[in-house]
């Protein structure tokens, strides 16, 4: 549904955007990860006819959005990171003009409108001038003009700026929803909104892409591993030579007051180092309470994958100093 191929802009002297290519599937939703400006805007910005790319080309349900501009925003719903509302509009009147100049008319706009009021939770708000709302119901009004004509694709930059927590479990859950039927790329630089929604992730630094994949495809690009944790009553020092003689490498092995050893560790394959030490304390008569394995975060992930790209950075800013 959506194919960027080779994407480049530049401004001027500065290169916004390098070499930029992925695709986003129906029923998927991926998130472009990134710092602020690192060009996550400037690819949406390509995506929805707002920009022509300096370079490469992108195609939103076949058409190509250099060539058919008029039939990719027919396919499209964009939030931008500038909100486009009408201040001195109402809610409902705004999103009936935009429904409107979208090519909604009689039941089906009323139908559209009801739906979009009720899944952003702005029915209270119909009446109320936008001026007047708050910037988590700006937002929440934002979301409604992008879903009102029943795009195949949906396209969010920042899409939870400025909601509350509730709110933001809400739009999580609608944007979830969508994703069943529809295409979704969405725009953040926070780790947590990448974990919580999306199916897959490019992460954007510099204008350039440095990783793309799933979450577990992106922690074995990136070389994280699991951290496992052990509780087991037994010595220190016997415990933690057998852990290390099935292969882990240990992080920290404390006792607490009850005389159980809190063991961390981290190796290629734990599934084997669980397995050795359950065997090991059935032979040795080691009591054992827990075997638990975290899967490495998102954050971890991300530090990994662009801690050579910080410390090249560095490096020139101390040069030039």
């Amino acid at each position: 549904m959506i194919h960027a191929q080779h994407l480049g802009m530049d401004f001027g002297s500065v290169m916004a955007l390098d070499d930029a290519s992925f695709a986003v599937n129906q029923g998927e939703v991926l998130g472009l990860l990134g710092p602020n400006g690192a060009g996550k805007s400037t690819i949406m910005k390509i995506l929805t006819t707002y920009l022509r790319p300096t370079r490469g080309q992108a195609c939103i349900c076949g058409f190509d959005a250099e060539k058919n501009p008029i039939q990719v925003r027919k396919k499209i719903g964009y939030l931008p990171e500038n909100l486009p509302l009408y201040p001195e509009m109402e809610v409902g009147e705004y999103l009936c003009f935009v429904a409107q100049a979208r090519g909604l008319h009689g039941p089906l706009l009323k139908k559209r409108l009801e739906w979009v009021l009720c899944a952003t939770d702005l029915v209270p708000m119909f009446h109320r001038p936008v001026t007047q709302l708050s910037k988590g119901y700006r937002q929440r009004t934002g979301l409604a003009q992008a879903l009102i004509h029943d795009p195949e694709v949906i396209i969010l930059d920042e899409p939870t700026t400025g909601l509350d927590p509730h709110q933001i479990l809400e739009i999580r859950a609608l944007i979830k929803t969508l994703a069943k039927s529809k295409t979704v790329l969405f725009s953040t630089h926070i780790l947590h909104e990448v974990e919580a929604i999306a199916d897959r992730v490019v992460i954007i630094n510099q204008g350039r892409i440095r990783a793309q994949g799933s979450f577990n495809e992106l922690s074995a690009m990136a070389g994280v591993q699991p951290l496992a944790r052990i509780q087991v009553k037994a010595l220190a020092t016997e415990l933690c030579y057998v852990v290390e003689s099935l292969g882990a490498q240990i992080t920290t092995c404390a006792e607490d007051a009850h005389g159980w050893q809190n063991l961390y560790f981290t190796a290629e394959h734990s599934d084997q180092v669980f397995a050795g030490i359950t065997l090991a304390c059935a032979e040795k008569n080691w009591p054992l309470r827990e075997l638990y394995r975290s899967a490495p975060s998102l954050e971890e992930v991300f530090l990994a994958l662009t801690r050579a790209e910080q410390a090249k950075q560095t490096e020139r800013r101390e040069d030039c100093a």
